[in-house]
């Protein structure tokens, strides 16, 4: 996109239409923020510069991070193994709630002090060992564009490409950026309109719309997760609809995890989430049908690990991030029974462990 001189720069984007007014609408993401010359949109990176839409974080991220890939979380696409991973600044949601406001809700640009070439960050994933790249931290559907071409950079090296997102893209911009996608995690906040437009700023069908895509029209491996917020989107009612809803538009074997909430940011008057919540959500999604659901942020072994839907054998262990069991056959299925496990895995598991290992890519040549 620029010469590598460039890196951090502005940059020109591809979704986006003028109106008649004059304006510019940026149709990146559902919000089609409408915007005159030098304003931004909600998620403060995208902004009309010369009557178009345009990326001003390109090349810049908030730091780059060494983590087990169950941390994203992801329990069926290369278990075991590391991940190279990063993120920018802002958001295109607004939620109340965020875990990682200090990066999504940032306005402070110089906060971004890491700058890489998408071929720079490929070459150091590479070197490190890494299987994959995340896009994470905040949402990746914002830089589109950067991540992008370090997905196509990334794939020069077989290091496969992950997007941690709430899902809220519309079709068009979809379509290209899950293209170049080998798996995702995606944020499904609640089950009700309400939550959303509420809470989170925004709207709960284009995330539906999202994963429906997903399911049934990529071959993008995907899990779900869902932070439980007391009072807010764990009642028995929500919990079966929402897990209804799963099974009947996305089949049994989506994995799903409920994870627990802390007092963060603007929500800082609820208490945290009762380990005994995450349970009664994953025994009501498996009595709707899900084979495969997990609970986080608590230690909770029995819930952070995978059993045979058909004779019940404990397939992988997890003790928080660490493996502590492994009897899947080389083809991915049980060895006690023969039936295959839903994900994408390898005839043996990553051995990287619970280890964060943050890194600084200015270490590495380009």
């Amino acid at each position: 996109m620029k010469q590598q001189e460039d890196w951090g720069k502005v940059v020109p984007t591809r979704y986006w239409h003028t109106l008649a007014d004059g304006r510019v609408q940026c149709d990146v993401c559902p919000r089609f923020c409408k915007l005159r010359q030098g304003q931004r949109g909600l998620c403060f990176v995208r902004a009309n510069q010369n009557d178009q839409i345009v990326l001003t974080t390109y090349g810049r991220s908030s730091g780059y991070c060494i983590d087990p890939i169950e941390k994203k979380p992801l329990n069926h696409y290369l278990p075991g193994t590391p991940i190279l991973s990063f993120g920018t600044a802002g958001c295109n949601l607004a939620c109340k709630f965020c875990q990682n406001w200090d990066i999504s809700k940032s306005r402070e640009i110089d906060t971004l002090a890491d700058e890489a070439s998408p071929e720079k960050i490929a070459k150091a994933a590479h070197r490190l060992g890494c299987r994959s790249v995340a896009y994470t931290y905040n949402d990746p559907v914002i830089f589109l564009e950067y991540a992008i071409d370090v997905a196509k950079a990334c794939r020069e090296y077989d290091i496969k490409s992950v997007a941690v997102t709430a899902g809220y893209i519309t079709e068009r911009a979809g379509k290209e950026f899950f293209d170049y996608m080998d798996a995702a995690n995606v944020d499904l906040k609640a089950f009700t309109e309400d939550f959303y437009y509420k809470i989170c700023g925004g709207h709960l069908q284009p995330v539906l719309d999202t994963l429906r895509y997903l399911k049934h029209e990529t071959d993008v491996w995907f899990e779900i997760a869902t932070l439980l917020i007391p009072g807010e989107n764990d009642s028995d009612k929500e919990l079966e609809e929402m897990t209804q809803w799963g099974v009947e538009n996305l089949g049994p074997d989506v994995p799903w995890h409920f994870t627990a909430f802390h007092p963060d940011w603007k929500m800082m008057d609820h208490p945290h989430t009762p380990a005994s919540t995450l349970t009664r959500a994953r025994k009501i999604a498996i009595k709707n049908g899900l084979r495969y659901v997990y609970t986080g942020n608590v230690h909770d072994e029995a819930g952070g690990s995978t059993y045979c839907h058909q004779c019940g054998e404990k397939l992988i262990g997890r003790d928080w991030y660490e493996l502590t069991a492994w009897n899947l056959d080389e083809k991915g299925a049980c060895k006690a029974c023969g039936t295959p496990c839903a994900g994408i895995f390898e005839a043996k598991p990553g051995t990287w462990g619970a280890r964060r290992m943050p890194v600084h890519l200015k270490d590495f040549a380009a």
